[in-house]
């Protein structure tokens, strides 16, 4: 029987494994009461969650006309680093999937564009410190996504080949970053995406709309 997944299946962390909104949400929201305003719906602050602290500070203060400074951003990290893996779980079928890639012996491996130390704090709270064969950060290397060098790291440090991987994620960075590297892309749409984004434009091998899909074959 063929093995249903390539040999390194990889994935981003928040909105294609991990439904961190809430999280992120009880970060800018602490971050609000401190300047007297009231607090931000979850469902605003989601389609932000993807593009990063910048985006979701942007999105949390939008009087500020999309200049977050520095400070800002430094605040939002320390306030997150304090609320992380309080509210978020997994997305449902996420854990079903990774059973199955272990199952056929393949291995798999998180690229993200989170600070490395907040995203190996996540780990041991989801049982994956000893599972996930890598963890690349945004500040892990000079590059990050939509750089295709996170990816191709990832896979020289694993020995193995670009045509043995598959890179799995929920916004269009994941998916050039992959095609940069020459990766097969799979495109989370059960992700974070802002009003306006087209997956179908981004160029993904494969559009996937649960986590369940790719244990049933369509894995690219």
């Amino acid at each position: 029987m063929s093995i249903p997944f390539p040999k390194l299946v990889l994935f981003d962390l928040d909105g294609t494994l991990l439904d961190s909104a809430p999280d992120m949400v009880a970060t800018v929201n602490r971050m609000r009461a401190a300047r007297g305003q009231g607090p931000m719906a979850l469902d605003a602050l989601r389609p932000h969650v993807s593009k990063g602290s910048r985006a979701m500070s942007a999105a949390a203060f939008p009087e500020l006309g999309g200049e977050v400074p520095g400070e800002m951003i430094r605040e939002f990290l320390d306030t997150y680093e304090q609320e992380l893996g309080r509210n978020s779980v997994l997305f449902d079928g996420v854990s079903e999937l990774l059973d199955a890639i272990e199952a056929t012996g393949s291995r798999w491996g998180i690229v993200t564009n989170k600070p490395e130390y907040l995203a190996r704090q996540v780990m041991p709270k989801l049982g994956w410190d000893a599972r996930c064969a890598i963890l690349i950060g945004g500040d892990t290397l000079p590059e990050r996504k939509p750089h295709p060098l996170p990816l191709l790291h990832a896979a020289q440090q694993l020995g193995v080949a670009i045509a043995d991987c598959v890179y799995v994620g929920d916004d269009q960075r994941d998916i050039d970053a992959a095609r940069a590297a020459g990766m097969r892309a799979v495109v989370a749409l059960w992700g974070y995406r802002i009003e306006g984004d087209d997956p179908a434009t981004w160029g993904g091998d494969v559009m996937a709309q649960t986590p369940r899909a790719l244990i049933n074959g369509a894995m690219p």
